[in-house]
């Protein structure tokens, strides 16, 4: 059940002591103008916070788990153009395009976001306060992300993505166990089902990953980096 921030929580901190770094960001001022209108909720695998095309009603920031950012074009094929943490936010396209949805946003790992109703978003970025520096910063970060994916999507091979896709996530979720399947990765790689398997197999029999049903363990960070691409650095060194 959703759950007002002001009422249920210390300012910034989700349950768990999870916290969203653009709310985090924020002066105690402009935080506590906006600390009325956030409210928390969690979220579950699978779920769908924007569709693609749709207008947006609220954007989430998140401060546990992931979200995917996936484009589908009108043949039905599926990729993943973008991956949201605690790092940012799902509901970027309020920013530039006004209000609608660039991609669907399906939640990959679930945790807990803070919603904010669009109108108060872009009340705040009216004021062209501290919330409209953080939140643009944040924009031209998660646009470079964006383009330096469809440069990895369109030039480098599906293990250098794969690996890369892998370290990514485990980053956003602090953890070496990534929960994923088969199915799942071919989709957001963009590649078929059995390429994923194929893959997979390969990082494990080089004893970068181990693998579980429905599970990737990552065993060796420094071999699966050195044979991601170079989009993993780059993205790194935007997030830091």
């Amino acid at each position: 059940m959703s759950r007002n921030l002001h009422a249920a929580i210390p300012p910034r901190t989700a349950v768990g002591g999870g916290a969203n770094r653009l709310l985090a960001a924020l002066p105690a001022v402009d935080y506590g103008r906006l600390l009325p209108e956030l409210v928390q909720r969690n979220v579950r695998p699978g779920e769908i916070l924007q569709r693609q095309g749709q207008p947006l009603d609220r954007v989430f920031f998140l401060q546990s788990g992931m979200c995917s950012l996936i484009k589908t074009l009108d043949n039905g094929h599926s990729i993943e153009v973008a991956m949201v943490g605690n790092e940012g936010m799902v509901g970027t396209g309020a920013m530039l395009w006004g209000a609608t949805a660039i991609a669907d946003g399906m939640v990959h790992a679930g945790g807990t976001v803070c919603e904010l109703g669009l109108s108060i978003f872009q009340r705040e970025m009216a004021h062209r306060s501290a919330f409209h520096a953080v939140m643009t910063r944040y924009a031209n970060a998660f646009f470079s992300m964006a383009a330096q994916s469809a440069a990895c999507n369109g030039l480098h091979s599906a293990r250098q993505r794969c690996c890369r896709w892998l370290l990514a996530s485990g980053d956003r979720l602090q953890t070496d166990e990534i929960m994923v399947t088969h199915e799942r990765l071919s989709m957001l790689l963009g590649v078929r089902r059995p390429t994923a398997t194929v893959l997979l197999r390969q990082l494990h029999s080089v004893g970068s990953i181990w693998l579980q049903r429905g599970k990737v363990k990552i065993v060796d960070r420094a071999v699966l980096a050195s044979e991601s691409c170079e989009c993993y650095e780059y993205e790194k060194r935007l997030l830091r």
